[in-house]
C-alpha cells in the first residue's frame, strides 16, 4: 500500500509509448500521486480537469501532436434513456447492484480474468495476478466503492470500481461476464451509474476518455447529453 504523504502534487511526464487506441500514434501522459491527507481534494480538482485515477496515480494524456482523447462526463440530471437504452435496462432487470467498500475477492478476480481473456487478451492488464487485482481495487486514498451486480440467485455478473466525487461518480474500471452479449452489460453499467447519480443528486457521471475514430472508446459518445473537456473548458453536447 502507498503511504508516503504528499500534500502538494508534483507532476511528471512519461516517455512516448505506442498509443493503445490509434494505430501509428505515440502517447504520453502527465501524472501525479494521489496520497496523503489532501488526496480526496486533489482527486476532485484533477477529475474536473480531465484526469483519471489508477490506484494512487492521477493521469491525463499529454501527447504532442494529437488531441483525440477527450474527457467526457454525462449530464445525469438531464439524461433520458432512449428506447434502445430502456431495452437494455429491461434485459438486466434481474440484476441487483450493491455498493460495497473496495475489497477484492477471488470471485471477483475470476470474473475479471474471464473478462480480460475474452475482451482484452492483447492488453496491458492481461498478466495481472490476484495480488495485482487486489492492489488495483484496494490501493486508494479517496472515496472509492466497488459495485457488484448479481442475479437474484446470487451469481456475480459484473463489477465496477467507482470513485465518489463531490460532483459525480467516476467509473474507474468495469468488467463483466463476457459470454452474454445480448445483455449489453457494458452499456447497462453506465446506465445504472447515471441512475445512481440522479438518486444521489450528483450532476455528472465521468466516463473517462472518448476517442473519436477508436472503436474501443467511441461508444462513450452515445450517452447524451454530455460535456466534453475542450481547450475552452467543458462544452455541452446534446446531439450525436
Amino acid at each position: 500500500m502507498t503511504t508516503q504523504p504528499r500534500n502538494t502534487p508534483q507532476f511528471f511526464l512519461t516517455s512516448p509509448t505506442p498509443c493503445p487506441y490509434l494505430p501509428g500514434f505515440q502517447e504520453r501522459k502527465v501524472f501525479t500521486h494521489l496520497v496523503g491527507r489532501r488526496a480526496e481534494e486533489i482527486n476532485d480538482v484533477l477529475s474536473q480537469g480531465g484526469f483519471r485515477r489508477s490506484q494512487t496515480i492521477a493521469y491525463r494524456p499529454a501527447c504532442e501532436n494529437c488531441r483525440a482523447c477527450v474527457s467526457v462526463r454525462v449530464v445525469a440530471r438531464d439524461f433520458r434513456a432512449s428506447r434502445g437504452f430502456r431495452r437494455i435496462i429491461n434485459h438486466n432487470a434481474d440484476l441487483d447492484g450493491t455498493m460495497l467498500l473496495p475489497q477484492a475477492t477471488s470471485e471477483q478476480y475470476g470474473l475479471f480474468r474471464s473478462y480480460l481473456d475474452a475482451r482484452h487478451a492483447d492488453g496491458g492488464m492481461v498478466d495481472m495476478s490476484m495480488l495485482d487485482y487486489s492492489v488495483m481495487v484496494e490501493d486508494t486514498h479517496v472515496t472509492t466503492r466497488l459495485i457488484e451486480y448479481r442475479t437474484h440467485s446470487g451469481e456475480l455478473m459484473a463489477a465496477v470500481l467507482t470513485d465518489v466525487l463531490s460532483d459525480g461518480l467516476s467509473m474507474v474500471y468495469s468488467f463483466y461476464n463476457p459470454d452474454l452479449p445480448h445483455r449489453s452489460l457494458g452499456t447497462f453499467l453506465i446506465l445504472d451509474h447515471i441512475d445512481r447519480a440522479q438518486m444521489l443528486g450528483l450532476p455528472f457521471v465521468y466516463l473517462g476518455y472518448w476517442v473519436d475514430g477508436s472503436r474501443r472508446m467511441g461508444y462513450k459518445g452515445r450517452f447524451l447529453p454530455q460535456e466534453r473537456l475542450m481547450p475552452e473548458g467543458w462544452v455541452r453536447v446534446d446531439h450525436a
